[in-house]
């Protein structure tokens, strides 16, 4: 079941900030952060997106194919502009067709964004057990602060990534790459947690480990991924359980 937020409630868990990690933890401990996709994986707007891409081509004369949602879901935006006006012949620019996605995107997602189940009990639990989190995603910060802002609460986070900050966003490592640096941890001692192809593509090749709850697109089983049926199923003890500790590590590099 999905739970419908609006707006956000405060938490009194402790904020998750950068300085979480001390010196000695950080050779000690083999978890140093989780980062987050937002679409699909803490909140259930793929629909909202496609709502969105889908509406405005029909309202404009042309009618998408809806397995064309298996080819778009994930983003980027500028892949996912650039193949819809392909396969469509929509007479607009890329410059055009963006900004009108996230507009009605944005006036879909005011009416209250639906949470997946277990986010925010998860999110909470890494507050309490001191484990910093960052959201990273390849929507535009626009986006990010409307989410943040009406239902998951940016105080639950150290930080978010958005995908037009960065030069590269999802499939491409970049994002993943700057969350870490951002926290001061190491790539290969995150978990980062996705729900498609395109953002687990960018995880893997960041370096981190991967838990998949798939939303639109399945996603398959594969070294130093683990896939999970909801969030729910995702707690602390697992995530730690991910990352071998800190000589683990090192002794596996050695080989």
């Amino acid at each position: 079941m999905l739970i419908l937020v609006c707006p956000a409630q405060e938490s009194s868990v402790p904020v998750t900030t950068l300085t979480t990690i001390s010196a000695v933890d950080r050779e000690s401990t083999g978890l140093q952060a989780v980062l987050l996709d937002l679409d699909g994986t803490l909140v259930d707007t793929e629909d909202f997106w496609w709502e969105a891409e889908s509406g405005l081509l029909a309202d404009l004369g042309h009618p998408l194919d809806p397995a064309e949602r298996q080819v778009v879901v994930g983003g980027p935006m500028s892949r996912v502009v650039a193949h819809l006006l392909a396969v469509t012949g929509a007479p607009l620019t890329a410059a055009e067709f963006g900004p009108m996605i996230n507009d009605r995107f944005a006036e879909l997602v005011g009416r209250g964004v639906p949470v997946r189940p277990g986010a925010l009990e998860l999110l909470d639990a890494l507050a309490a057990a001191g484990i910093p989190t960052a959201l990273v995603t390849a929507s535009h910060r626009r986006i990010i602060d409307l989410v943040l802002r009406t239902t998951l609460g940016a105080h639950r986070f150290a930080f978010s990534v958005a995908g037009d900050e960065v030069a590269r966003t999802k499939p491409h490592p970049d994002p993943y790459l700057v969350a870490a640096a951002r926290l001061g941890v190491d790539p290969a001692r995150c978990v980062v947690v996705e729900d498609s192809p395109t953002g687990v593509a960018s995880g893997e090749a960041a370096g981190c480990r991967m838990v998949v709850v798939p939303s639109v697109t399945p996603v398959g089983p594969a070294p130093g991924r683990t896939v999970l049926a909801s969030l729910e199923q995702l707690d602390v003890a697992l995530l730690r359980a991910l990352v071998p500790a800190a000589e683990a590590l090192a002794d596996g590099q050695s080989r």
